[in-house]
């Protein structure tokens, strides 16, 4: 992982993948290399075996303060629609392929989330909060939309259009409590039980197959649009039988039945 900045520190051991923000002086606000890595890192996840479940946290007392406004006042972005464009899609890429990747991902949000934080967050397919944890869509306090990266899709889909409403036109933190009336996370809890906790989700999430892992993250996405309820079994019946035909199903059964840890073939990565 030595292509990557000191920003993002990157840990992976048995299966998972374990990212740090780690601008901690910045409140890990989003810098060009951050941002870079970021993209990069969930891109590749796409085409990747050996990894089969993320964990992303970040170092000091913010989650993510959203996009390095200091810098962009250093370095501008380029006046012109297409170099401006070619930006704003370098951090919307980053939401993009944290959806399409196939690994179940866990936020730890502790502290501020804003902005571009927040996407992060609700990217992601778990949050854990911290009681000091709070989240908003900084964009419209900066004379933008309030949408944007994705906050749109994400936020009316899980706590509901008015309630969206409410905190994309006004940028208002939803706290922590709040995050959990909303259905933002189950969770609240200081930062060591949030990081024992997201150990013991990782651990379930491996116990199941591999396969069956990544197409429950892959329906669980396609079914929030599906057009019907006959769309949306389709899709589940063909996971089932693609599952039951996948080497690793019996040793899921036998484990299950001598309630023992399961042991799958090791996968490589293809790339």
């Amino acid at each position: 992982m030595s292509d990557f900045p000191s920003s993002l520190i990157i840990n992976e051991r048995d299966g998972i993948g374990r990212l740090t923000l780690a601008r901690p002086d910045a409140l890990n606000a989003l810098d060009r290399p951050l941002i870079q890595a970021l993209r990069t890192y969930f891109s590749e996840l796409y085409h990747r075996r050996d990894i089969r479940a993320v964990v992303l946290a970040a170092e000091g007392r913010a989650f993510c303060a959203g996009l390095d406004l200091k810098e962009q006042a250093a370095t501008p972005i380029n006046p012109r629609v297409g170099g401006a464009l070619d930006e704003q899609r370098a951090v919307r890429d980053i939401m993009v392929a944290m959806r399409r990747c196939p690994q179940p991902i866990i936020s730890i949000v502790q502290g501020s989330a804003s902005g571009g934080g927040f996407a992060l967050a609700l990217a992601s397919d778990i949050r854990l909060l911290t009681p000091d944890a709070r989240m908003n869509a900084a964009f419209i306090k900066l004379g933008l939309s309030g949408c944007d990266v994705g906050v749109s899709y994400f936020l009316p889909r899980m706590i509901g259009s008015s309630a969206a409403a409410e905190y994309l036109l006004t940028g208002r933190f939803i706290d922590a409590q709040r995050a959990r009336e909303l259905g933002l996370t189950n969770t609240v809890a200081p930062l060591e039980e949030l990081q024992a906790h997201a150990e013991g989700l990782v651990a379930d999430m491996l116990r199941a197959t591999p396969l069956g892992l990544r197409l429950t993250k892959e329906a669980l996405g396609l079914a929030i649009d599906a057009q019907s309820l006959d769309a949306v079994v389709a899709l589940e019946d063909r996971n089932q039988i693609l599952c039951v035909q996948d080497d690793d199903f019996k040793e899921g059964v036998s484990a299950f039945l001598e309630k023992r840890e399961p042991r799958y073939a090791p996968e490589g990565d293809p790339s």
